[in-house]
């Protein structure tokens, strides 16, 4: 594998990003930005209903954002020239079709003829979204950015970043292995993705039909998700349909398109750059943290000597920049896939990160609305699912019985006391629901290719200081102590 300059490559290369509001489009177009301010053309598509709209969603979800700070900072009073000749608003939607829901035909033919690379990150990453949604966006709309590509006649690579959670419940060494039309978790045959939409269509005929109303119809989509998810395999609606956008990228990229499917495990904030600890939204084990520095968390379910796979956002986004360069012109038969995490280079265990919000919490504790200081104790951890339901139980029953040994006088101090534990049981059974297939999950995700992209770049002399997503260097400790989990305190829950 022989491939030169990442920085050298972008310069006068236009670059269309879909999903441009996400956590790694911003991350993504902030390190094309501060390494490569002469790129051609940054195309951002995002959500909006006209141009006026997609401005607004620009400066306030994008720039607006610290993330750009350093930037602002190195580029001043130039950087608004800079985002005015380089970035084009695209308000657009993968979902609809095969031209992006770009309703603008002149500009969809300035795409096609401009374009380079396409890195699709528009996804619903909820893990029990509506399934019409989560088809819409995961499955057809990587079909449609696809299809959008074969009309780039200057293409050089197309990235679709996807989740090494496909894998589902698997134990073992996890392959970086693509996904055909077809293929299921668990054995069971007959999985069609068209017949898959049709079953939606037909679902949402009949609830029509019955005058279903808005949220009878969201429960619906939502148990309809889970329940076809888990007849091939799949623990969820989200890695299910992400797996079956797979599918149909190795299905449609025809032997002329280079495609790259990248497969982040669980991704945290920033490592280094454009600044340590930078992160955006609640992010599947940020949940944990913050409800148990809330102290809404005193006990939860898995496995402590478990391997948790985590791996800095701006790793991801490296990678993805390094793969773009190394495929650049190099179609194959099927899309190379690389999984980025740590699970084979650096693993880190279920039981450290809790050691690591005690070791924090406790020297930082949480202060209320109210003023109050939390202080937390180790959270108690239960290894299995009938343990967790009678400690639950028990919970309850300590609860009903102070109700009835309860005065009149005291029965408001223990009304509150039931009110609040049955809040607290509620966060944390709904957390469970989430996330225990991966609280037990036996799984390592091999990275071969990953490891190969990482030792071209170091032979070919590629800027490895710049572009770096070895997840060896990391310290855990370190980083959850004194880089993670105060960046959610400030970035997110503030």
């Amino acid at each position: 594998m022989e491939f030169g300059s990442v920085v050298q490559f972008l310069e006068d290369r236009a670059v269309l990003i879909t999903g441009a509001t996400g956590f790694l489009a911003k991350i993504f177009l902030e390190k094309v930005l501060r390494e490569q301010p002469n790129v051609k053309r940054m195309y951002l598509l995002l959500r909006a209903a006209d141009a006026k709209a997609a401005s607004q969603r620009f400066h306030s979800e994008i720039v607006g954002k610290e993330l750009f700070r350093v930037v602002k900072e190195k580029f001043g009073e130039n950087l608004s020239t800079i985002l005015s000749d380089k970035i084009v608003l695209v308000p657009g939607d993968i979902s609809v079709d095969e031209g992006l829901g770009v309703s603008s035909s002149e500009l969809k033919q300035q795409m096609w003829n401009e374009v380079d690379v396409i890195v699709n990150l528009a996804a619903s990453t909820n893990f029990d979204e509506r399934y019409d949604l989560a088809m819409g966006l995961n499955t057809m709309g990587a079909k449609h950015v696809v299809g959008f590509g074969h009309n780039c006649p200057n293409l050089k690579a197309l990235v679709h970043v996807s989740t090494a959670y496909v894998a589902g419940e698997r134990s073992g060494l996890i392959l970086e292995s693509p996904y055909r039309m077809g293929d299921t978790l668990n054995g069971a045959t007959g999985l069609d993705i068209q017949e898959e939409r049709k079953l939606i269509a037909l679902k949402m005929n009949e609830l029509q039909a019955e005058g279903a109303s808005q949220d009878a119809i969201k429960r619906a989509m939502v148990d309809l998700g889970l329940k076809r998810a888990k007849t091939y395999g799949w623990p969820n609606t989200y890695v299910f349909t992400k797996a079956m956008g797979e599918m149909l990228v190795g299905e449609f990229k025809g032997s002329n398109m280079s495609v790259v499917i990248v497969r982040p495990t669980i991704v945290t904030s920033t490592f280094k750059q454009p600044f340590p600890g930078w992160v955006e939204g609640i992010r599947t084990i940020d949940s944990l943290a913050v409800g148990y520095g809330k102290g809404r968390l005193t006990c939860f379910l898995g496995d402590v000597a478990g391997i948790l796979d985590v791996i800095p956002a701006d790793m991801v986004v490296n990678a993805m920049l390094m793969a773009i360069v190394a495929h650049s012109n190099q179609p194959r038969s099927e899309p190379v896939i690389y999984q980025v995490g740590s699970s084979i280079r650096n693993p880190m265990k279920l039981g450290d990160l809790k050691e690591y919000g005690f070791g924090y919490f406790s020297q930082k504790p949480w202060v209320d609305k109210q003023g109050n200081v939390v202080r937390v104790r180790k959270v108690r951890v239960l290894g299995s699912m009938d343990s967790f339901r009678r400690y639950m139980a028990f919970r309850y029953l300590l609860v009903l019985k102070g109700l009835e040994l309860a005065n009149t006088a005291f029965c408001h101090f223990f009304d509150g006391v039931y009110s609040d534990l049955n809040r607290r049981i509620k966060f944390v059974m709904r957390l469970v629901e989430l996330y225990q297939p991966y609280l037990f999950f036996n799984g390592v995700f091999d990275d071969i290719n990953t490891e190969k992209l990482r030792m071209a770049a170091k032979d070919n002399g590629v800027e490895t200081d710049k572009f770096y997503f070895d997840p060896a260097e990391v310290d855990w400790e370190d980083y959850f102590v004194n880089i993670h989990i105060p960046g959610l305190v400030k970035y997110v829950v503030k």
